[in-house]
């Protein structure tokens, strides 16, 4: 294969890729030029995400359907709304923003994920799993009532379909018999490998012979069969159950109304070009169920497709990061902690949703499998599930992303916190987590988890607290959040005192104002102190290692010593520390004689970007709000002018 350098790029564009600038000139391309353009594809991705970071494997796996399907179907006229959406990188580079693929998960850059400000190409915002076919099914419903005419496809993972959501949708437009077109990319694998039964479901249809041109003419073939072909058909017919279970491959989507077709190869352009082809001609829901493997075309990701799922740069010949990491993160902090408990506790067990290794539970699945459940893309069954195992008198941990554990608010609320059970809920990426961008930031937990009664809510602010916050979990006997960031586990230098229920922790003692801090703004409070004594301004610090309750007595201290009170954390403004502070003031009718500042994201979704890129954009970086304090005590801003004079 050749390629050229492209000069305004730091990537090598291919010769087929150069010719295609839009999806319409796509259509231009022979059979032989397609296979060309997919190769070129999964170089130029390789070598951007090299650079950038990003979702790698999961992207290698969808270059040649992806170009199938827009060889088929007429995007943006026709719909295609891509699950997750963290496998569009190709759709994006035929969409008209190749030039721009390098800037992928950048400040200001592509984003990794749809993004219908980029493109009208993209035409649903996904970031989350198992929503396509819901957002399909409403299209093609407003499509129909608007009498228009025009394709539209949901491309979903097997992972996503161990979601509930996946299936109440199929239920729906098999019920209604909408005219949608579902793309099952099976590739085994979510971020991890599957589980479960519909895992074990697909693996059978994957060992199936049987051909799509064989089930679209099935009942053709037995109609001619002489003399008792008519006579088979009624009796297939009436026992179309029995037969189906022998011969085709699918039923549990045929028996919810859904055509199923396949298994097809996801990596022969013109054997998907064709079904798709036909399917356009069928009526009613259909199903593709297309194989795909996970890095195809890059051996270091296929042999390693977890790894490769999301990566940050690497090197492309041995597949090694670039970038060097010290420490330990927060995420690695909480395994080997858990471990630790575990080999004390045998109550304790250790919940994931389909996350072992990004919530680094590996091990202990590993050193007690009996103990370890991964349910699966599933939180809303995980917070449920936790749930029941509390109450026969175990300890479950339910280690989760803070975007994901959103779409389990209701199962908080109605299955643990009114019950009172005791399940630690380990809350990983809280905050932000910078390149995934809106879809993923955790800046709305502190908000809606201090909305849930007999919730307890504590944030560490390094290692060593949160090795004390998973003991003091461990023995809790109601609901608890740990909250923690993405990233190193730093060490404090203070020796905090022992974690009492509810109580925070005076880090440093000051005269002027008090900051409160929680979590990861600990830290960056620390510093902000340190600039704010070379300006004469002592300040005190709080470490609010208690979210949810707060520490009333301390406040009433505060309130007594300070008459300015900044509030500093990583989750939006509304609902978070720095309401409870206020809220707490107001109820306590000392708001006239104290005013409290709030510091945190505005009530907005938190664009892409490097971490320290969003908290310099939004004000929360050390300068900034050390800036801000020394302007509100003008008096002191002067005297240090009139001092430098």
């Amino acid at each position: 294969m050749l390629f050229t350098l492209t000069k305004d790029r730091g990537g090598f564009m291919g010769v087929y890729l150069e010719r295609v600038n839009d999806v319409s000139e796509l259509k231009n391309l022979n059979k032989t030029e397609l296979v060309g353009l997919a190769e070129e594809l999964r170089k130029h991705i390789i070598e951007c995400v090299s650079k950038t970071g990003g979702h790698l494997a999961s992207n290698l796996g969808v270059v040649d359907l992806t170009i199938a399907l827009h060889y088929v179907f007429n995007s943006p006229v026709d719909k295609l709304i891509w699950d997750v959406g963290h496998q569009t990188y190709t759709h994006k580079i035929l969409t008209e923003r190749k030039d721009k693929f390098d800037t992928l998960r950048q400040y200001n850059g592509l984003s990794g994920f749809p993004k219908k400000a980029e493109s009208c190409h993209d035409i649903f915002e996904t970031g989350h799993t198992s929503t396509s076919i819901s957002a399909a099914s409403g299209m093609a419903e407003a499509r129909d009532i608007l009498g228009e005419k025009h394709e539209v496809i949901a491309i979903i993972g097997d992972g996503a379909l161990t979601g509930g959501q996946a299936y109440e949708a199929l239920n729906n437009i098999g019920s209604k018999d909408t005219n949608v077109i579902v793309i099952l990319n099976d590739n085994q694998m979510s971020i991890s490998p599957n589980t479960g039964g519909i895992s074990n479901y697909l693996n059978k249809i994957r060992t199936s012979i049987l051909t799509s041109d064989f089930k679209l003419n099935v009942e053709k073939w037995i109609e001619s069969i002489p003399k008792v072909g008519k006579y088979m058909k009624k009796t297939v017919e009436l026992a179309q159950g029995s037969l189906e279970s022998l011969i085709i491959p699918g039923k549990l989507f045929e028996d919810m109304g859904v055509t199923y077709l396949g298994p097809v190869d996801g990596h022969n352009i013109q054997e998907m070009i064709d079904i798709f082809e036909k399917v356009k001609k069928l009526k009613g829901p259909k199903l593709i169920h297309v194989k795909t493997i996970k890095g195809k075309g890059y051996g270091i990701a296929e042999e390693a497709p977890c790894k490769f799922h999301g990566v940050g740069a690497f090197d492309i010949d041995t597949g090694k990061a670039t970038a060097s990491s010290s420490g330990t993160t927060y995420s690695q902090v909480f395994g080997s902690k858990l471990l630790e408990l575990a080999e004390k506790n045998d109550k304790i067990v250790a919940i994931t949703a389909a996350m072992p290794e990004g919530t680094k539970l590996e091990k202990f699945a590993e050193k007690y499998p009996n103990r370890f459940f991964d349910v699966g893309i599933a939180e809303q069954h995980a917070v449920t599930f936790a749930a029941g195992i509390a109450t026969a008198g175990l300890k479950p941990f339910f280690a989760v992303y803070s975007t994901f554990l959103q779409r389990g608010y209701d199962q908080m609320i109605h299955d643990v916190c009114m019950q009172k059970l005791p399940v630690v809920f380990c809350i990983d990426r809280a905050g932000i987590v910078g390149e995934d961008g809106e879809t993923h930031q955790g800046v709305f937990d502190l908000s809606y988890l201090s909305t849930i009664p007999n919730m307890t809510i504590m944030v560490p602010k390094d290692k060593n607290e949160f090795e004390e916050m998973l003991e003091f979990a461990a023995d809790f006997n109601g609901p608890i959040a740990i909250r923690y960031p993405r990233g190193q586990a730093g060490i404090s230098s203070n020796i905090s005192p022992k974690i009492e229920y509810g109580k925070w922790e005076t880090m440093i003692k000051g005269e002027n104002i008090v900051i409160i801090a929680t979590g990861k703004m600990v830290s960056k409070a620390v510093d902000i102190a340190e600039k704010l004594k070379e300006n004469n301004v002592q300040a005190e610090l709080v470490n609010a290692r208690f979210v949810s309750p707060i520490d009333h007595e301390m406040l009433l201290e505060l309130g007594n010593k300070f008459k300015k009170v900044y509030v500093i954390e990583d989750n939006i403004e509304h609902g978070g520390l720095g309401t409870k502070v206020i809220d707490f003031y107001n109820e306590n009718k000392l708001l006239k004689d104290i005013e409290v500042t709030k510091l945190a994201f505005p009530v907005t979704f938190i664009e892409h970007g490097k971490p320290e890129e969003l908290y310099n954009k939004y004000g929360l970086d050390v300068e900034t709000i050390a800036g801000k304090i020394i302007n509100d005590r003008t008096g002191i801003l002067s005297n240090i002018v009139n001092e430098k004079k």
